[in-house]
């Protein structure tokens, strides 16, 4: 009675914070679909050069995915009468994701192959991965199994996805409840698209124009000379949409250190950047970060991602594996 008691503790927590991540395993597709996982790299090994912005697109999307209901594609779709709700892509912090007709692509190719077998879940997963690693990033294992979620709510995206506007204790707060440590958030809301990305202006210039909420005021954390240099020469007022500066400049192709060390100097683009190096303790491991080697990074980061990866995902009868990654099955 003692082991049935034990058993039934272990269902409860399961059920409380979620076991499914336990059924995601390394070549989850080996019999169903052998040929996938090769089908995704080749694709992006042939893509990707040609638009290397595409491993920060993907990457940035398998990020705002895990964030809202977890690793379920639900980013993925789109707006229908028949469902009568705004889905994830019209949230705040989505609407500037880019990289769905990528996905779109890689689905059409694995449908081919084997209709209605791989999620979009693990495509965006998997894509991710490969994407940083062609643009000469780290590799980290992608276990596979995910199944596709059916809902997507704008609310949820708005609610969930940290905004560049973020202070500590809100970013603590986000990672937290998926179940990600303060280490996680220093590898995972920088490098997740900052260390080989690009932003709006609209993003950050109330940090350049209005910080104060009273037009002139500059946000006194960011370094001066890097934010005149900002107003000079890129976001040059504070009603610019369109402009686009690199969040990493002179490293924004490499997915490299220079990210933090940019950090330590005061010349995050964000808020939310900015707020990683206010705690000792996130500040001390970019410190480390930036004092250990690239490859000791990699592996940092790697694992972090591995983690994010498994964040609340539906496998065996949860959910379905989409047709088509914009709608759900009919």
């Amino acid at each position: 009675m003692a082991s049935f008691g034990y058993l039934m503790s272990i269902l409860v927590l399961c059920i409380i914070i979620g076991c499914g991540h336990a059924q995601l395993q390394l070549n989850f597709y080996a019999k169903s679909c052998p040929k996938a996982e090769k089908i995704i790299k080749d694709f992006v090994q042939q893509q990707v050069p040609k638009a290397p912005n595409t491993a920060a697109q993907i990457l940035r999307m398998h990020f705002h995915d895990c964030f809202v209901r977890g690793c379920d594609g639900s980013v993925l779709l789109n707006f229908t009468s028949s469902t009568g709700n705004q889905t994830e892509k019209q949230a705040n912090p989505n609407l500037t994701l880019r990289g769905f007709s990528f996905i779109d692509a890689v689905k059409r190719l694995i449908e081919a192959e084997c209709p209605g077998v791989v999620s979009c879940a693990d495509i965006v997963a998997l894509v991710a991965r490969d994407a940083v690693v062609t643009t000469g990033g780290p590799f980290w294992n992608v276990p596979t199994g995910r199944r596709d979620g059916t809902i997507s709510n704008v609310s949820e995206a708005n609610a969930d996805i940290p905004a560049p506007t973020s202070n500590f204790t809100r970013l603590q707060q986000s990672f937290a409840k998926k179940g990600l440590d303060l280490k996680d958030l220093v590898l995972l809301s920088g490098p997740s698209a900052h260390t080989i990305g690009v932003s709006h202006c609209s993003s950050f210039t109330e940090r350049l124009y209005n910080f104060t909420g009273v037009l002139g005021t500059q946000d006194p954390s960011l370094d001066s000379e890097y934010a005149d240099n900002l107003k000079a020469r890129k976001c040059k007022s504070i009603n610019d949409n369109t402009t686009i500066v690199e969040m990493d400049p002179g490293s924004f192709k490499t997915f490299d250190l220079s990210y933090f060390k940019l950090l330590l100097k005061r010349r995050g683009l964000f808020q939310s950047d900015a707020a990683l190096t206010k705690r000792s303790t996130t500040k001390t491991f970019i410190e480390q970060l930036v004092d250990g080697s690239l490859k000791e990074f990699y592996a940092e980061f790697g694992k972090a991602m591995e983690k994010m990866g498994k964040v609340e995902v539906k496998t065996g009868s949860a959910g379905e594996i989409r047709k088509h990654c914009a709608f759900v099955n009919s």
